[in-house]
């Protein structure tokens, strides 16, 4: 599976911005997805997440209430609105595909759990 992220770019402090995530999979619906983000120097961390179907989805709690992951298996695609950005949501945000069973609740948070990612698109929100 190639992921293919865009749609990043500079974006004031309470604006709003939709990054996407396009992939090359034959059959995309059978992957979980998700995005994660990262600023030099420190661990990538866990954003979003959603269910090969769409029907499950999962934020970290700095994210909750402010941004939206989504999917469109028709087009094979993932997105992630984003609402309300602070400075600190400044990163390179990637997405990341996983078809694996999982053992345990909360994999989703575990960038080692996720088989692909994408190259990043950086969102930088100036204050």
């Amino acid at each position: 599976v190639q992921l293919q992220a865009s749609g990043g770019g500079l974006v004031q402090a309470g604006g709003s911005l939709r990054v996407s995530c396009a992939a090359s999979a034959r059959t995309f619906s059978p992957y979980d997805m998700g995005w994660f983000r990262q600023v030099p120097g420190k661990e990538r961390e866990f954003v979003a997440a959603i269910s090969w179907s769409g029907s499950s989805t999962n934020y970290a709690d700095s994210v909750k209430g402010r941004f939206t992951i989504s999917r469109d298996n028709a087009k094979n695609t993932i997105y992630l609105q984003m609402n309300s950005l602070k400075p600190e949501d400044t990163a390179v945000y990637y997405c990341t595909a996983d078809g694996s069973d999982h053992s345990y609740s909360s994999w989703y948070k575990d960038k080692s759990e996720y088989d692909y990612w994408g190259q990043g698109t950086q969102v930088t929100v100036s204050s």
